[in-house]
């Protein structure tokens, strides 16, 4: 029989401060990526405000140093920024090389959208490389610091921010980087979504021994940067999607609210690989559940034990030597 969904007191209407109402993070570490702006800055500020110790991890220091500076006015401490591009595995490298000390938050925030075929220096797709692959060797080179933080009374927890884009496709193997068929952005990135899922699924798996879980996140529909390079035809998507009832806007600080309930609720500081939706678990459906349906489901194909271990291995075999 299956184990009951996990479930909070939090709702769609929960913003990140009412997560956080009354919690002391004094003495924790942590870390989000892509937190120069939207959801990622808002994590970090709620982050601050109850007293981690928080790092930026940005691709642009300028924008990340402007953020830090409005974290401080609103909050009296300044978190840290650090340049961080996933797409580049040098610069990941460099960013796990320089960590030092335990890590007790790793949020995998940062994402971007295209609006056609791009690819990085080393010739991976851009949408998998920089919201999967980046973020997979982030984690992996920052385990032992993940380690730590787990050994202490706080724990380690990792988030890994999927989307409901993750209905509209599985993992590929037979063409990850879309190398033989058509190039269909939309496809792209609700498959690198599904990553995002398997990858909590897969680490809470592997790194069981060293108690480190890792949950995933939808944080539901927000307008922010991500959809500027939004072609029309996946504006034209977004607005029938809306208009069907699959979401509604939330504000950044309601959308920021599940990765906060993943990253310091008691429900969920000993058990993961879970895909949360609203503040809490979100139930299964098939994977040719329609999405006007289902829209608070999570597919199974993005919670797929089996598919999560052989992402896994390719994944670290397409970021050897990151």
């Amino acid at each position: 029989m299956p184990s009951p969904l996990i479930r909070t007191r939090f709702s769609a209407e929960s913003t990140a401060d009412d997560v956080l109402d009354g919690v002391d993070l004094g003495g924790r570490r942590a870390v989000v990526t892509g937190a120069s702006s939207g959801l990622g800055a808002e994590t970090a500020r709620a982050l601050v405000s109850a007293g981690a110790s928080v790092v930026l991890a940005v691709r642009d220091a300028r924008a990340g140093d402007g953020i830090a500076d409005a974290i401080a006015t609103s909050t009296g401490r300044r978190p840290e920024v650090r340049p961080l591009d996933l797409a580049d595995p040098r610069s990941v490298s460099s960013f796990t090389d320089e960590w030092h000390g335990p890590l007790h938050l790793l949020v995998n925030n940062a994402g971007v959208v295209t609006a056609g075929l791009e690819r990085t220096a080393q010739g991976h797709e851009l949408q998998l490389a920089t919201n999967h692959l980046g973020h997979h060797a982030l984690a992996r080179g920052l385990r032992p610091a993940l380690a730590e933080g787990a050994a202490s009374v706080h724990g380690a927890r990792v988030v890994a921010l999927s989307s409901t884009a993750h209905m509209r496709a599985g993992i590929d193997f037979d063409d990850l980087e879309f190398v033989h068929r058509p190039y269909d952005p939309q496809i792209a990135y609700a498959q690198s979504k599904t990553a995002n899922s398997l990858f909590a699924v897969e680490a809470t798996r592997r790194w069981a021994d060293d108690g480190i879980v890792a949950n995933a996140v939808n944080p539901g529909g927000i307008a922010t940067g991500l959809q500027r390079h939004f072609t029309a035809a996946q504006r034209a998507s977004l607005e029938a999607a809306e208009a069907a009832g699959v979401f509604r806007y939330k504000s950044v600080q309601q959308g920021a609210a599940t990765t906060i309930v993943a990253a310091v609720a008691p429900e969920l500081a000993a058990t993961g690989g879970h895909y949360l939706d609203d503040g809490n678990e979100a139930y299964t459906v098939p994977d040719d559940a329609s999405l006007v349906d289902h829209p608070h489901g999570v597919k199974a194909w993005a919670l797929d034990p089996v598919a999560a271990g052989r992402l896994w291995d390719v994944s670290d075999e397409l970021t050897r030597g990151w």
